[in-house]
């Protein structure tokens, strides 16, 4: 049969839609991006906002219209907190939450049994019993990039997160699964592999011996056609020197870090639960600069509006990402998350407002990437060519700087360029400019 899959969210979400199409096709079946000939659409859902819920919503909701006669599966996390709701929504079939990808072809094939025609059934599970990792196959970005997950859950929950209710339970992948599928990945050629999870600065916590992310970044060695280690987002609380100075004698791993900052004020952070103060979180940016280069990016996401958060609260959060040179921030206004602590807090903003402090932090995160990326004009960078269109040539710097070059370059090679200039896309996305190859 045909089966289509429909991906909302993060990166994790991307891996697992991927490594379904992985199992379907394994099993026979054709694998579709155009729902309207499906017999079957797997809506992978996200719930990290309330516009990510209204968005999973909507997409279950046109998936069915697009295509009254396919089987509709709802996934992921909206899928694994709102089971009820989910089911509810016209044209929904299964609902099979964020746990056990493994088992999707079983569930496609049983929506076509006798027994469960017309039938809806919810077999998302509690996911707090959830206590092993998942082993799903690495999933690939074109033939440069592989996505390698690593860890999922999060003990942590944090006042406005609800993602721990919809992840479960930290649970991590074993050294020797994580080798293997490093193994695979160098044999195929990938330069670069990014690693990825929930709450990636966790992995191995659960093993209760010692275990760490410097451990998972041990299982490259030796592996030489892989030329970059990526890490996905890192939380800041268990980024020790320890660890920090551990990983500098990696030399593969990319000098960018996507620490997850929230907000540059302490009182906020406190009311937050996250567990390090702002003097902490500069200090780990210092350390990683002097072990990585005072190149190295600092990237982040920024909540604006928590609640009862005051307009000294928010100028900190301003001042403090100027402090630390901040290289590109994801800005996002407060969501209220039901079943979360931080729904129940007093002084909750209004929507006007927590846009208009979004507002202002979007153009002091774009000040200062502009000012991070005009730094490199005039000077010689490498790029891990990643496509080729129309003459031109695409890719990243290992701090992660979008590069396009004015000649065509084999894809997946690295490329000594000259930067010549910055371009501005009209969606405000930054890259640098290239017309000139060492």
């Amino acid at each position: 049969m045909i089966v289509s899959i429909i991906t909302l969210g993060c990166r994790v979400n991307q891996y697992e839609s991927d490594a379904m199409k992985e199992l379907l096709i394994s099993a026979g079946h054709a694998v579709s991006d155009d729902p309207s000939e499906a017999d079957v659409c797997i809506v992978n859902t996200c719930t990290v906002t309330n516009i990510a819920d209204r968005k999973s919503r909507q997409m279950l909701s046109k998936a069915h219209r697009l295509n009254e006669k396919a089987k509709i599966i709802a996934a992921g996390c909206w899928a694994q907190r709102e089971p009820e709701q989910a089911a509810l929504l016209e044209g929904v079939d299964a609902v099979v939450g964020s746990a056990d990808r493994g088992g999707i072809v079983k569930v496609v094939e049983s929506l076509f049994a006798d027994e469960n025609a017309n039938k809806k059934r919810i077999l998302a599970g509690d996911i707090m019993l959830e206590k092993k990792f998942e082993e799903l196959s690495a999933v690939r970005e074109g033939r440069t990039r592989a996505y390698l997950k690593i860890q999922d859950g999060c003990n942590k929950f944090c006042t406005y997160c609800a993602i721990p209710f919809a992840r479960g339970r930290l649970r991590s992948r074993s050294i020797a699964s994580m080798r293997a599928e490093a193994e695979k990945l160098n044999a195929e050629g990938y330069a670069e592999v990014v690693l990825t999870g929930i709450h990636l600065m966790s992995y191995g916590v659960d093993f209760k011996d010692g275990t760490n992310i410097v451990d998972a970044v041990n299982c490259f060695h030796g592996l030489d056609g892989i030329k970059r280690i990526r890490f996905g987002s890192l939380e800041p609380h268990l980024m020790t020197d320890e660890i920090i100075s551990a990983l500098s004698k990696e030399k593969r791993i990319c000098r960018q870090f996507h620490l997850s900052l929230q907000s540059g004020s302490n009182t906020v952070l406190e009311r937050m639960n996250r567990g390090y103060t702002v003097e902490e979180y500069e200090r780990i940016c210092n350390s990683l600069r002097a072990a990585f280069g005072a190149d190295t990016a600092i990237t982040t996401d920024i909540i604006a509006g928590f609640p009862g958060e005051t307009i000294s609260e928010h100028r900190e959060t301003i001042e403090f990402i100027k402090r630390i040179n901040l290289a590109k921030g994801h800005i996002f206004p407060f969501s209220v998350r039901s079943g979360t602590k931080a729904e129940k807090m007093p002084d909750q903003l209004t929507n006007a407002e927590k846009s208009r402090r979004a507002g202002e932090l979007i153009a002091e995160a774009k000040r200062l990437e502009r000012a991070f990326i005009s730094a490199y004009i005039g000077s010689d960078v490498e790029v891990l060519i990643e496509k080729c269109e129309g003459g031109n040539s695409f890719g990243c710097t290992d701090n992660y700087i979008k590069v396009e070059i004015n000649k065509e370059l084999p894809p997946n090679t690295i490329a000594a360029v000259k930067i010549n200039d910055i371009k501005e896309e009209s969606d405000g996305e930054l890259s640098l400019l290239s017309n000139s190859v060492g």
